[in-house]
């Protein structure tokens, strides 16, 4: 963040914007404008550049064919990679998630590379398809209460040895590997199958983005009635019997 104000970048609202992912853009800047932060922010078509001097990025998830044209146009353009490089602070949901892998197997049945923003690489899974409420056990090194979302891919992601999960599921597929790994991150960018919108069901989530942008240990506080409301009606949903 430089000039005092915060800039907030969603990317290719046109092609990544499945389940309300949009959603996770409002609540970082809603819940930056109740700290009284200047914010900007800028939705980036997929036919413009994106630029390097942003603070958060969003990236949500899509269909195949778009996410496969995102990729390509993602590398091709390279300012979200060297945006990283500068600093910022990203944050991918399902199909956004996979870009920022290694690789992931496209519409084409291909493998598609990926920006390497993570060290995951994602696989088309053999089983049923992943689709429903998920709860889980954000990884305490972030010191985040139970993360909640909604599933639904097809995608397994595995993790390398340098990117953490973001958390483990107590009910719900996650990653999809079995091993009960959900998203992941490493110090600035955040991948999660999670939508809901992801920010809305977890607010803190978004401050954490936040905090991590401004280079802060805490934020001032703010009503979060109507989050705690819709985070324990989702949470009670996950874990009622199927």
């Amino acid at each position: 963040m430089s000039d005092n104000q915060l800039r907030i970048v969603w990317i290719y609202p046109d092609l990544l914007s499945t389940y309300g992912d949009q959603g996770n853009v409002l609540v970082v800047e809603r819940r930056a404008r109740q700290r009284g932060l200047d914010v900007a922010r800028l939705d980036v078509r997929s036919d413009q550049p994106i630029p390097t001097s942003g603070d958060i990025y969003l990236i949500g998830g899509g269909e195949d064919r778009p996410q496969r044209l995102a990729a390509e146009r993602l590398r091709r353009d390279a300012g979200l990679t060297r945006a990283v490089e500068n600093g910022a602070i990203v944050f991918s949901v399902c199909a956004g998630y996979q870009i920022l892998g290694h690789e992931f197997i496209n519409d084409l049945g291909q493998r598609e590379p990926g920006l390497g923003l993570l060290d995951v690489v994602s696989v088309r899974g053999e089983g049923a398809r992943c689709v429903g409420d998920v709860l889980g056990d954000v990884d305490e090194r972030l010191g985040l209460p139970p993360l909640t979302g909604f599933e639904n891919h097809q995608g397994v992601t595995h993790l390398g040895p340098t990117a953490r999960p973001l958390a483990r599921v107590r009910f719900g597929n996650g990653n999809g590997t079995g091993d009960g790994t959900e998203g992941a991150y490493n110090d600035t960018v955040f991948g999660t199958y999670m939508h809901g919108p992801v920010l809305a069901r977890n607010p803190l989530i978004a401050d954490l983005l936040l905090k991590l942008a401004l280079d802060v240990n805490a934020l001032p506080p703010t009503d979060d009635r109507w989050y705690e409301a819709l985070r324990n009606e989702r949470i009670a949903a996950a874990q009622q019997p199927a």
